[in-house]
């Protein structure tokens, strides 16, 4: 079965296209990403603008149209942190269904969290044993922790790298004060909302998924002796801190940064840090599968029962 799991973000609009059928993994075969920035286009109402809207409604049409040029029998459309947060998002969806007949449906956080949770616990397996999962996406942190598929505490915070960058960084490079006064947000937003049982909670493997985290290990690789496949909390505040001291055009020329990228990755990097800190971890292992992945496991599990 070729399904296309349609994900419509605070930073692109990604079309996954994977084969799989019940009791397989999902094969990806293609991929069709626009950078859309669709946070960008929260007017001073707190809704999508009419900009936003239509360039929106232009990205939708292209992916739907690569799903059928692919032969896909089945999109699973959902939308994350930008369109649950606008105060006009239920009715942009409303109009984008009814264009292209489609069901895109807004996922809460806390379905987020519990979502990429599954696909981290199918990746690597019940000797895992109790996991703590990350994902920094462009609106919005989700955290959760368990020892089954489906997590004892699953929580999202609007600590998005995107969100971050336009409501507290300035200049180029960043300034100083306006990377403390995020430094400072940040800190105090998890202190206030970590609940102790989720800091004090024993785990046997400690996750992070999403292109920021793949991104900052990545940099790590190259800048400390070590591998991308995880990520120590010493190795992270020295990026860290690197980051911020550069330009855009100096981010941008880094391997593997989009331009796009370039812009969040320090308010990615500072997340990344303070939950780390907060949580007291020492190291974080990157997992290739996110949320993405966890949905189309989901489908396939609800087509078996």
């Amino acid at each position: 079965m070729r399904l296309g799991v349609l994900d419509v973000g605070s930073n692109t609009v990604h079309l996954l296209i994977v084969e799989t059928h019940p009791g397989a993994r999902p094969n990806p075969i293609a991929s069709v990403k626009t950078e859309l920035r669709l946070i960008d286009y929260i007017n001073q109402d707190g809704g999508i603008s009419d900009s936003g809207t239509k360039k929106l409604t232009d990205v939708i049409r292209n992916s739907i149209e690569a799903a059928h040029e692919k032969e896909v029998q089945e999109i699973l459309p959902f939308a994350t942190s930008a369109l649950r947060d606008a105060t006009n998002g239920s009715q942009v969806i409303k109009e984008i269904n009814t264009v292209f007949n489609i069901d895109l449906q807004v996922m809460s956080g806390e379905e987020e969290a519990r979502t990429t949770f599954l696909a981290a616990r199918r990746w690597f397996g019940w000797s895992s044993g109790r996991l703590l999962v990350c994902d920094i996406g462009g609106g919005s942190l989700e955290i959760a922790i368990g020892v089954d598929e489906t997590p004892d505490v699953a929580m999202s915070l609007p600590l998005g790298a995107s969100r971050l960058t336009n409501n507290f960084l300035e200049g180029d490079p960043f300034s100083k004060k306006s990377i403390r006064t995020l430094r400072d947000h940040v800190e105090n937003q998890l202190q206030e909302v970590l609940p102790a049982l989720l800091k004090h909670q024993d785990t046997d493997r400690v996750v992070a998924t999403s292109k920021t985290f793949r991104t900052l290990a990545r940099l790590a690789k190259d800048w400390i002796p070590g591998n991308d496949k995880s990520m120590s909390a010493s190795a992270l505040r020295t990026i860290s801190q690197k980051l911020g001291d550069m330009s855009l055009e100096e981010r941008q020329d880094l391997p593997g940064v989009s331009s796009s990228r370039a812009r969040q990755i320090v308010a990615g990097s500072i997340v990344a840090e303070s939950v780390m800190r907060n949580l007291s971890i020492d190291s974080i292992e990157i997992c290739p599968w996110a949320l993405r992945e966890g949905l189309v496991l989901k489908w396939l599990d609800w087509m078996e029962a």
